[in-house]
């Protein structure tokens, strides 16, 4: 048999490292899938839902740098695009083979057709069809290189009838360039942000995930500027371990020492960041902001100045040109601050809870002891996500995957999947809300038929948290959030694996533990407080009030019952809004 294009587009991915195709297969995808089978190189991943299958892919692709999806004609591609919105807002390389009906058929409304081009336009940076054998490799080329040197989704359209057709070499290279580079500011744009540095005595630096590698510099210009250091949650991993200096996170999931330091401060130097919320950003001081992409400088804030370039090569830039300061008395006040915030959190975390009403701060701080010191958390959007934020503690090995600037519900889990199958020997705790579990739910059994030992903690707390929050500071009754929930457990023995109910807080230790010494996947099906509210470190007055206007109204409404609970749920927080 003469070398398909299909063969041809498959060893591309194996020279590039990329191990599995996350895939739907049928229709346009076959030869694909076949030529996958023969090659025996790489591995086709039946995911039950292309979503799924994009989600595990940007996770693979986080973890390993270049990873693979695939959609079918039609439907397939439809189902791929929440997940590749996310990879390409987050800024990971997949490569997304988006196959459709055969060139003839094109432009004739035929049976599944889209137009890829305007689907994918909004989330790739490359988005092209293939109509030729001679296009293919040049255009899958381009692809892969977009997806790699741009930090996104490449989108490369494959017609069925393309794929069978015999290969034709390319005359472009087939090489991929990994371009390293020194980026950093000029040098008197670097003695301009050391002078402003070394002028003022209160600083405090914010990084975000962008900062990940330049931990051990940015400590030592805290070190040398006496300044407290905050984080985004996407930056929390790489900042927070071995960092005397650290104050924690602000915005939305954030912590009130660190929006407190950066209110207090002189100067606000953001390092790696394009934090999104801004009413948590100061306004009256000086703001420094560092990033590789000088687009994103001053979109969030007003800035005294801002500079371009790769943080750990700017830092190491900057600290020659730094004065120490000997005056530690800002730090020492935010570290103190910070010391009774920390002390405020394990509050929640002594209390417990009751039979199916457990505190899910308790669950998450008890994962966070027990899990692996290299452990992978994938977090839902929602309420997971703040309690994985709050109490899941880096230790320089962790790795947090989440939708942390697209804020889909669902991803937990998908994004175990693409974990476990990168990392087999690693522990991939998966911390799903009972929301974001249920609308992917079908994928359990590609957990089951690919045997992956991820644990799935299951935060059930029989509704859309996050939303009935966000629905009772506006003032609103919360309406249609409650969720009536199958057994997770008995829907995870049903596919074939573990699941385990946890009613009892005194289980919850026994059960996480029995979770992570299982080989194979298990399910926790933990039965949470519906009432624990995540307070945000600013509490508007407009959100006070709009808070307390939607308890009047419940109790007008008969539902005095439900206020009782949340206030003595939540009695704590008391003192953050008093």
């Amino acid at each position: 048999m003469s070398k398909q294009v299909a063969d041809q587009l498959v060893e591309m991915l194996v020279e590039n490292g990329v191990k599995r195709i996350y895939a739907v297969t049928g229709d346009s995808l076959n030869h694909l899938n076949d030529a996958v089978r023969r090659s025996g190189k790489i591995k086709w991943i039946h995911v039950r839902h292309e979503e799924v299958g994009a989600y595990a892919a940007a996770a693979e692709a986080e973890l390993e740098g270049l990873a693979c999806c695939a959609g079918s004609c039609g439907p397939g591609h439809i189902h791929l695009i929440n997940g590749l919105y996310d990879a390409h807002r987050t800024g990971v390389p997949v490569i997304a083979i988006a196959s459709t009906i055969n060139t003839p058929e094109f432009g004739q409304d035929y049976f599944q057709s889209t137009n890829t081009i305007k689907l994918f336009d909004d989330c790739s940076c490359y988005n092209q069809v293939a109509t030729t054998a001679a296009q293919a490799p040049r255009m899958f080329q381009a692809a892969i290189q977009h997806a790699i040197h741009h930090k996104g989704v490449a989108v490369f359209g494959l017609p069925g009838d393309v794929s069978s057709m015999p290969a034709e070499e390319s005359i472009a290279s087939r090489q991929n360039f990994s371009c390293e580079t020194i980026l950093r500011p000029a040098d008197n744009e670097l003695q301009g942000l050391a002078d402003i540095l070394n002028k003022y005595p209160k600083i405090t630096i914010f990084c975000g995930y962008g900062a990940r590698e330049a931990h051990d510099e940015i400590v030592q210009l805290a070190a040398a500027l006496q300044a407290p250091v905050g984080y985004s949650f996407r930056g929390k991993m790489g900042m927070q371990y071995d960092n005397p200096y650290e104050v924690g996170m602000t915005g939305l999931l954030g912590l009130p020492s660190a929006y407190h330091s950066m209110h207090e401060s002189d100067v606000v130097l953001l390092l790696g960041t394009d934090f999104p919320y801004v009413p948590f950003m100061p306004t009256n001081n000086k703001i420094i902001q560092v990033d590789e992409k000088p687009e994103r400088l001053g979109r969030r804030a007003k800035l005294e100045l801002g500079l371009c370039g790769n943080i750990t090569d700017t830092v190491k830039a900057l600290l020659p040109l730094i004065t120490k300061k000997e005056d530690d008395s800002f730090l020492k006040a935010q570290l103190s601050l910070y010391d009774k915030v920390k002390d405020h959190l394990q509050t929640y975390v002594n209390n417990v809870g009751a039979e199916d009403m457990i505190q899910p701060e308790y669950v998450a701080s008890v994962i966070n002891e027990l899990a692996a010191k290299d452990a992978i958390f994938t977090l839902d959007t929602g309420m997971s996500c703040v309690w994985g934020a709050r109490y899941i503690h880096a230790t320089g090995q962790r790795k947090f995957l989440g939708s942390f600037n697209h804020g889909s519900m669902a991803n937990a889990m998908p994004m175990a999947i693409g974990a476990a199958l990168c990392y087999p020997g690693r522990q991939v705790v998966a911390l799903c809300g009972d929301g974001g579990l249920s609308m992917l739910l079908g994928d359990l059994a590609t957990i089951k038929q690919y045997n992956l030992p991820i644990k799935l903690i299951v935060f059930n707390n029989r509704a859309l948290g996050m939303v009935k929050l966000e629905m009772e500071v506006d003032g609103l009754p919360d309406n249609e959030t409650d969720m009536i929930n199958p057994d997770f457990a008995l829907v995870a023995q049903a596919m074939g694996f573990k699941g385990i109910s946890v009613h009892h807080q005194s289980e919850v230790k026994g059960a996480i533990a029995q979770a992570i010494k299982e080989d194979g996947p298990v399910l926790l099906n933990i039965l949470t407080n519906p009432n624990a509210l995540a307070m945000p470190p600013k509490i508007e007055w407009e959100q006070a009030k709009g808070y307390a206007i939607t308890m009047g109204k419940l109790i007008l409404g008969g539902r005095m019952d439900e206020v009782l609970d949340i206030i003595k749920s939540n009695y704590k927080h008391l003192s953050d809004v008093i």
